[in-house]
């Protein structure tokens, strides 16, 4: 064909990978396609020499992410139990305290995690008042250590003290067990910092008449299903992260008959039903250990490159991979959202707290698609969530059958972050999340969504290179 020939056709334009040329396209009405095409791992040729590497290796790595994706799908929780944390916590003591996130020091921490410290020790009769109580976690008395090294996760701060009561979840399955706290509603609380007298009365509640009662109740009940409440919950408008408004009135359904038949007065009975009632956040703490219990059945497959755990301290964020206990961390990055009225995005801490545990089991943000009302409370518009739940399929290694989004044509959520696909495609999860104020106890200052650093990813995949190294030698 000559050349002018092929300019006197008419040109039929495809604009690859950077949309900056649409503009001119548009502008000159000349029809396009646009494909959005980026190089794999962004161009980084680090990054894809060490992928690279590992290619010998994938029949491997895909049958053990394949094994993975099963564990975590075929759990089945059941609360079985409220009990004190010292109780049933494995490796916890009366001067242990348990947090969110990767492990960290003291002097480290968050202001969040510092203040709800504080008020964990006021708490447990360990210190008089604030100043007695810094002194003794700067002591070294205190052990500190990450919830999740003990089969537990905790929202925001995520503080676990020996007298708190927690939820025991109980997977019949694989017969392994997850623990979080008992949900303190909105306002001022100790997982946001605060460490008022109002918040330690809060808790004492929980501990002298909500945890005996619950109890009874789940006795009574024979353990409650909390995957089957999670997967009718998602068909009526929750994502059970930051919605919980039908997963919340769905445990008071099944659980307030077995209440109103335990053994304790009409008042301390009624008590309880308005506590969960009053919060509809009452489920997170639920579906919270539900995620933990699924993703740890699927710990210590070799070769899977499958996350099983995503959690932030309100400085680092960290990653774990089903092959090993290793933590993979970078700093944590900002939530960007919402901000609540009276304070803007420079009030706020660094994302913080073992919530995003939902995410990595496949709902939270996974799931916005079938929840549309949250973009309200994180910020967005509702093509956005379900842009962001189908795009989470593109880096994840299989789909949930149980829980699918009524929106979205009942697609299944996306389960199973692989962590070669968020580095070879550049997508990293989605979390929507609340947003910490950066000084103790101020409480929640908005909400939005984030995204954990792509250098978790990074450190994990050279951390992966390096054991797969190591085993073929």
């Amino acid at each position: 064909m000559s050349i002018n020939k092929l300019f006197s056709e008419e040109l039929k334009v495809v604009n690859i990978g950077s949309p900056s040329f649409k503009n001119d396209y548009e502008k000159q009405e000349i029809e396009y396609i646009h494909l959005n095409w980026a190089p794999p791992a962004s161009g980084n040729l680090q990054i894809l020499n060490q992928l690279s590497q590992i290619r010998p290796y994938m029949d491997k790595i895909h049958k053990a992410n394949e094994q993975a994706v099963q564990k975590i799908k075929a759990a089945e929780a059941r609360l079985i139990a409220v009990k004190k944390a010292y109780d049933v916590i494995p490796n916890m003591s009366k001067n242990t305290i348990l947090h969110a996130g990767p492990p960290i020091e003291f002097k480290k921490m968050a202001g969040p995690m510092r203040g709800a410290i504080i008020g964990a020790l006021i708490y447990e009769g360990l210190a008089k008042n604030e100043k007695e109580a810094i002194k003794l976690a700067e002591s070294g008395d205190i052990e500190f250590d990450s919830a999740h090294h003990h089969d537990a996760v905790g929202p925001m701060a995520g503080i676990i003290s020996a007298s708190m009561p927690v939820h025991v979840l109980y997977n019949i399955i694989d017969k392994n067990y997850s623990y979080c706290t008992i949900n303190e509603g909105l306002g001022k609380v100790l997982r946001y910092g605060a460490n008022s007298e109002d918040v330690i009365k809060r808790l004492k509640w929980i501990e002298h008449t909500f945890q005996p009662v619950m109890n009874e109740a789940l006795i009574l009940s024979g353990g409650i299903d909390v995957k089957s409440i999670i997967t009718q919950a998602l068909h009526m408008g929750d994502e059970c992260h930051n919605r919980n408004k039908a997963s919340s009135a769905l445990f008071l359904r099944e659980i307030a008959t077995h209440v109103l038949s335990t053994q304790f007065t009409d008042q301390e009975k009624k008590e309880v039903i308005e506590f969960i009632k009053n919060n509809e956040h009452y489920f997170l703490n639920l579906s919270m250990p539900y995620c933990k219990l699924a993703l740890d059945s699927a710990r210590n497959i070799k070769y899977s490159t499958v996350v099983i755990a995503m959690s932030r301290n309100g400085v680092d964020f960290g990653i774990q991979l089903a092959h090993s206990n290793t933590w993979y961390k970078a700093p944590a990055n900002y939530v960007k959202g919402l901000m609540f009225p009276g304070f803007n995005e420079d009030d706020a801490a660094p994302d913080i707290g073992d919530s995003a545990i939902t995410e990595t089991c496949g709902i939270g943000g996974f799931a916005m698609g079938g929840a549309p009302a949250i973009v309200q409370f994180v910020g967005g518009v509702v093509k956005q969530a379900f842009d962001y739940s189908k795009e989470m399929h593109e880096i994840t290694a299989g789909r949930h059958q149980v829980f699918t989004l009524p929106p979205l044509d009942f697609m299944p959520t996306a389960v199973g972050i692989e962590m070669t696909k968020v580095l070879e495609t550049g997508i990293l999860p989605i979390i929507n999340t609340g947003m910490a104020h950066k000084d103790a106890g101020v409480g929640q200052v908005g909400a939005g969504l984030v995204h954990p650093p792509m250098a978790c990813f990074e450190k994990a995949l050279k951390g992966f290179l390096e054991e797969l190294k190591e085993d073929n030698k």
